[in-house]
């Protein structure tokens, strides 16, 4: 796998999403209790739990899905997506004018992003990709300390 599929381009380490970790996990073993309990025979029988069923395998599935940089993660309208492209950069924090205006109505949710970012920034993609990876083995993610309301900027 690439580096930068696990980074977003404003600079969140995707490990530490439960989008990408602690979702399609649970789902996973929910999934499994269900098939050894015998629930998977039911899936023909009721509409309704057809498409619970279906659900269940898109969360289930979707770590391997998710990447910000093509666009199947995240919102797509991204401001900050469109710019870190643009430039050719990895990432927002390697841009001279960082942080701009974008980031900050995001970092109001995402409360670690500018010490992550600078400490990105200091130690290099790769040092600070092994350090998000330690965090995420941990437990940690985002979703656990992220503060409402936050914006994704669209311009």
């Amino acid at each position: 796998m690439d580096k930068l599929e696990q980074v977003t381009c404003c600079g969140l380490y995707c490990g530490l999403c439960t989008t990408r970790n602690r979702t399609p996990k649970q789902a996973g073993g929910l999934r499994e209790t269900m098939r050894k309990d015998g629930w998977e025979f039911w899936s023909g029988e009721q509409t309704n739990f057809k498409e619970f069923w279906a659900f269940l395998n898109r969360l289930a599935e979707m770590e391997s899905d998710c990447n910000c940089r093509s666009g199947k993660c995240g919102p797509p309208f991204c401001a900050i997506r469109k710019c870190v492209l643009g430039k050719g950069l990895d990432a927002c924090p390697f841009c001279d004018e960082y942080p701009c205006s974008r980031v900050f109505g995001i970092a109001q949710g995402y409360v670690t992003m500018l010490a992550d970012g600078k400490r990105m920034r200091e130690k290099g993609l790769d040092v600070w990709i092994e350090e998000q990876e330690e965090r995420r083995k941990t437990g940690f993610a985002y979703a656990d300390i992220r503060n409402y309301p936050y914006s994704v900027p669209d311009k």
